[in-house]
């Protein structure tokens, strides 16, 4: 998945690097998280849909959708 998006949208600092954690623990870490990210999260990281679907199911924009996917990054990494 490419880390630039045809969107408005930045952040000061790079995504965390999940790739160390296996599916099962980053399953445990999604489930941990607020529903509003939580769900961003299971779409995207989990079930690996894309950005156009999980924003379309959520009924959310995408810059809204990357905004959440970035949060959830952060909080899962801040707790690994």
């Amino acid at each position: 998945m490419s880390n630039e998006f045809d969107l408005d949208v930045t952040f000061e600092e790079n995504d965390p690097d999940l790739s160390s954690l296996s599916a099962k623990e980053l399953q445990a870490a999604v489930d941990k998280l607020p529903d509003a990210i939580r769900l961003v999260a299971q779409g995207i990281l989990i079930d690996k849909s894309t950005m156009s679907h999980v924003s379309q199911d959520l009924g959310i924009r995408q810059a809204e959708l990357v905004t959440r996917l970035h949060r959830a990054k952060k909080l899962i990494a801040a707790h690994i």
